[in-house]
């Protein structure tokens, strides 16, 4: 998939490539109109002939747009080649082109700030549950969903399980009260139940989940989610305020009529992530924005830890493409990175859309215009220095390439050229150019850790603490 999505890119000609193309189809019946009149106006006034008819082959040859055309297709080549290289794929010559120009970058939070890789760090419960089961029920809720957090409950789960917290095949329903979902029946695993009991499962877009249990609707979501559900949160509030407080996000388990408990899940930010940001604005990029669906105590925090500009939250996704179109009607031209499904639309809004690759969805990574593939964040500013590298050689090499055909032709009109002199000209312009263009092939980054080692990344990473509240 990777592979032909590069030679996609390299079949995507760039605004400055049609142009050159465009001029010579202007340019080449232009050249040999005037070949022509120079071989035979002079004659007609009573001029030799043999000299002018060879000054207009002359013209001919030193006029071949060779250098002018090749001057811009071999510069992209060049640089989608680097980037690929450096773990970024552009889906073409315009993006790279408009890379160069991003002065604002929208980011989502969760998986491209943040790690991605979210961890269960407190529970409290309400209602006489356990925090065991209250994990294990979100756990079967959650099963069948792609959003992060669902990942994040899922392996608690799993590491209660296996340290033996709770014995899937113990009875953990007590005597509660006979609205309550009772998880574990004596004789019946988890992976039973789950696959007879839940069903009717939806994912609520930006708030959360619902399914069937035992014929019993339950959710997992944020405190919006129950208060549409018009369930009483008051005995949480407190708590789910605190954690927000602490940039964590919290999830809310209940059914129609109650809340069960709450979850509190952490997702760090990525290692570098500040320095990253950092990179941005030394490559020019004015404004840095965080827009994210998570609520407005977590996305705070968040964006005071990595010194965002601003924050934008509680965004659903056709919020953040709303949000996207303010940004481009205020600054102009705005990159926006994203990792999920949820980004999509906003991706496809912005003038570039950046998917982080590693851990980014397949509907993200097809619609970005540049796939970041090794999830660091550096090579974002990467990306922007090697698009205002290209466009300065490939400026370069339109201005040489006219410059030595417009001094050539001069001298050939004057009579103090040869043919060839002319198909020198012609040909080392052409080979200058491309020389010129394979620069872009070292390129180095900007300066600092724009990538550094997965080695590095990995050491850097703090152990993740979980503790249990209840």
């Amino acid at each position: 998939r990777i592979g032909r999505l590069i030679e996609e890119a390299q079949e995507q000609r760039a605004p400055t490539e049609r142009f050159v193309d465009r001029f010579a189809r202007y340019y080449t019946p232009v050249v040999f109109a005037a070949a022509v009149l120079v071989a035979l106006v002079p004659p007609l006034t009573g001029q030799p002939l043999l000299p002018w008819l060879y000054r207009a082959l002359v013209l001919l040859v030193v006029s071949c747009p060779c250098a002018l055309v090749i001057s811009t297709p071999v510069a992209i080549v060049a640089a989608l080649g680097r980037a690929s290289a450096f773990g970024v794929l552009i889906k073409g010559g315009e993006h790279l082109e408009q890379a160069g120009s991003i002065r604002v970058v929208a980011f989502d939070k969760t998986g491209t700030l943040t790690a991605g890789r979210p961890e269960v760090v407190a529970v409290r419960t309400v209602s006489g549950y356990e925090p065991e089961e209250l994990i294990a029920l979100a756990a079967v809720i959650e099963e069948r969903s792609e959003h992060p957090l669902a990942a994040a409950v899922l392996h608690r789960r799993e590491h209660e399980v296996a340290m033996g917290a709770c014995d899937v095949h113990g009875d953990h329903a007590h005597d509660h009260d006979a609205d309550h979902i009772h998880l574990y029946p004596h004789d019946e695993s988890e992976a039973e139940l789950a696959a007879r009991e839940v069903s009717d499962f939806e994912a609520i877009t930006g708030l959360g989940a619902r399914a069937s249990l035992d014929g019993h609707a339950c959710y997992v979501g944020s405190l919006s989610l129950f208060d549409e559900l018009g369930v009483n949160t008051h005995e949480l509030r407190g708590t789910v305020e605190q954690w927000q407080d602490e940039g964590r996000t919290v999830l809310l388990v209940g059914g129609d009529t109650e809340v069960y408990g709450a979850i509190a899940v952490a997702d760090r930010p990525r290692p570098f992530a500040r320095e990253a940001l950092q990179q941005l604005r030394q490559a020019g990029v004015h404004r840095i924005t965080m827009l994210t669906g998570d609520n407005e105590r977590t996305a705070r925090s968040v964006a005071r830890e990595l010194g965002v500009d601003e924050h934008r939250a509680g965004l659903l996704p056709e919020q953040k493409v709303g949000a996207v179109r303010e940004l481009i009607a205020a600054y102009g031209r705005v990159a926006m990175v994203g990792d999920g499904v949820n980004d999509a639309p906003a991706l496809a809004t912005a003038t570039i859309g950046v998917a982080m690759g590693a851990a980014g969805s397949d509907t993200a990574i097809e619609t970005a215009d540049i796939a970041l593939m090794g999830d660091d964040l550096g090579k974002l500013a990467f990306v922007i220095g090697l698009s205002r590298r290209a466009l300065r050689i490939i400026r370069a090499n339109i201005a040489f390439a006219l410059a030595v055909k417009a001094l050539v032709i001069g001298l050939t009109l004057l009579g103090l050229t040869s043919l060839w002199l002319a198909i020198l000209a012609d040909t080392g312009a052409t080979l200058l150019v491309v020389a010129n263009s394979m620069r872009l092939l070292r390129y180095q980054p900007l300066s600092g850790s724009d990538s550094l080692p997965d080695q590095c990344v990995a050491a850097t990473e703090p152990e993740a603490a979980t503790v249990s509240e209840s």
